[in-house]
């Protein structure tokens, strides 16, 4: 393999890449050969996930709620990830772009619209009646707690352990360096290379489901305005298109391609929102701006713990509204988190925990509570509160991704908006597929800095030609498939993060040791000697000069 990515010029770890390229074609060619089967399987296997261990997903994320606020407010706030003297590479709206681009922008177009307004006319809780006010106060407080704070959780912890460990020991980039604390070098070895591939597959299954629902919103919008045919072939096409794009980002690079798209993609989305809160109900929104941000701290507690436990007493479907929902968002979530996490270290190199934690964990939140205020309320207040429903709710039901231009069609300048609200989906589409290529490469490489152009475009023509290949093969059953696969891969990947909390614990410990001149690794006398020679304690470089003397 060593001589075969010579030949082909890569710079990259051999087995991560070509094991990981080798999985996803096998992968690809099974599903599209025995979707059925493997459908079922994997489908035995989500419903045994989200029935006997959701409680898990739920626990777990609250508790990294929880630890990193924790983590900001205590002493350990103040380090850097990276060196004491580094300065962030970004200026802050860069930043907050980069980050929200690639993170959940296609999500909220997704959702903005269509999850309250499928709470509003499918409450979950026994007792509220659809179309009512408190459906209406329970959908947006719902719709808060799956994609504010507690999904940005999902993305901040393993962001701060990356950020942590590779940047303070230099480490590579790669998932396997959080776990040096317990791996020490055998992060180089089997065990921290298929930890790593493992990350690179969950990176682009759970990025294909994406980009298969922003195909089919984009789709279900060109259909809306021009009235082409919603079918397969436009699909391809689009993703053809856009995968053009994101790979022409992927060869500017970083600081060129994707802080690019991200602030022009930032940018329209905050447009069309203000749009939609001035053309709308602005004092409505105005006050439930404000009344919601109450509610959601009023609620979040309670469905942070939430279950649903007694579902198998009271609901026909016993546990499945919680599965589908919360338990599918957070296993599906969790496998962006390498991706996620990656990115957000790689562009957050120099700020403090605190600095960190506050700029991931919040900053979004606030963007996402804004977007559902705004989108939601006007879509719940348009269908008719304390009615019967309307034309936006029956649009959800029969097709989830012409809900956000059902809704604009009650506006100004209707073909006109919904046209621009193609774009942004296009561009977040865009700025995903080329920020998750890039981080894809870095997870194989193990550098941070740019690899060669041919292994980037690799990876991004990957990703789009997954998506495509689903699409045109499988259909709608190949993505729903799909779907499956990333719940049931969800657990491992959710359990590995959840280890990562125990890592960072484990990294503060040896910043307390390191500070005091001690052993770097708990039980590590050797670096504690090679610290004691090495005034600036670097760590990486005490422990590669102390196994002689360990021997």
């Amino acid at each position: 393999m060593e001589r075969l990515a010579r030949r082909l010029g890569l710079k990259t770890d051999p087995t991560i890449f070509f094991v990981s390229a080798g999985l996803m074609i096998i992968f690809l060619i099974l599903l599209l050969a025995m979707p059925g089967p493997i459908g079922r399987v994997f489908a035995d296997g989500r419903d045994w996930i989200v029935s006997s261990l959701g409680w898990f997903f739920i626990l777990g994320v609250t508790i990294w709620v929880i630890f990193l606020i924790w983590v900001a407010f205590s002493k350990y706030g103040n380090l850097k990830l990276g060196k004491d003297d580094d300065e962030p590479a970004y200026s802050n709206l860069s930043w907050f772009a980069m980050l929200f681009a690639g993170g959940i922008g296609t999500v909220l177009m997704f959702w903005g619209v269509a999850e309250p307004i499928s709470h509003f006319s499918n409450p979950p809780f026994a007792g509220v009646d659809a179309y009512s006010i408190d459906a209406a106060r329970d959908a947006m407080s719902i719709s808060l707690y799956h994609l504010s704070i507690h999904t940005w959780a999902i993305f901040t912890l393993p962001g701060l352990a990356f950020g942590f460990f590779i940047y303070r020991y230099d480490l590579p980039m790669r998932f396997s360096s959080v776990f040096y604390p317990i791996l020490k070098d055998r992060i180089h070895g089997p065990i921290g290379k298929t930890v790593d591939i493992f990350a690179v597959l969950g990176t682009l299954f759970g990025l294909a489901v994406s980009l298969g629902l922003g195909t089919s919103q984009i789709a279900a919008g060109l259909n809306h305005l021009t009235g082409v045919s919603n079918n397969t072939f436009l699909r391809v096409v689009i993703i053809t298109i856009l995968t053009i794009v994101a790979t022409a980002s992927i060869v500017a690079g970083l600081d060129k391609g994707v802080k690019r798209l991200s602030n022009i993609n930032i940018l329209g989305a905050v447009a069309l929102m203000v749009f939609v809160l001035f053309a709308g109900d602005t004092v409505f929104l105005l006050r439930q701006l404000i009344e919601s941000t109450g509610m959601y701290f009023q609620d979040v507690i309670q469905l942070a713990f939430w279950n649903d436990a007694m579902a198998q007493f009271g609901k026909e479907e016993g546990w499945g509204w919680q599965g589908g929902w919360t338990v599918f968002y957070w296993a599906w979530t969790v496998t962006w988190s390498p991706f996620m996490g990656v990115f957000l270290a790689r562009i957050s190199r120099g700020r403090t925990i605190k600095q960190f934690v506050a700029g991931v964990l919040v900053a979004p939140s606030v963007f996402t509570l804004v977007w559902f205020v705004t989108f939601g309320w006007s879509a719940m207040e348009l269908d008719g509160i304390g009615g019967e429903g309307g034309p936006i709710s029956a649009a959800v039901a029969e097709s989830v991704p012409t809900a956000i231009y059902e809704f604009l069609e009650h506006y100004p300048l209707a073909t006109l908006v919904s046209g621009i609200a193609v774009v942004i989906v296009a561009l977040f589409f865009a700025t995903s597929s080329d920020s998750a290529s890039l981080v894809v490469d870095m997870l194989c490489a193990g550098e941070a800095d740019a690899g060669p152009v041919r292994q980037r475009v690799f990876w991004g023509v990957s990703e789009g030609f997954l998506a495509a290949s689903l699409i045109v093969l499988g259909g709608d059953q190949g993505l729903t498939t799909l779907q499956q696969v990333i719940t049931v891969m969800g657990l491992p990947v959710f359990i590995m993060v959840f280890a990562m909390l125990f890592m960072l614990l484990m990294g503060f410990k040896m910043e307390r040791k390191r500070a005091r001149g001690g052993p770097s690794v708990p039980g590590d006398p050797a670096a504690a000697g090679a610290l004691a020679a090495s005034p600036d304690g670097d760590v990486v470089e005490a422990e590669r000069r102390a196994p002689a003397d360990a021997d």
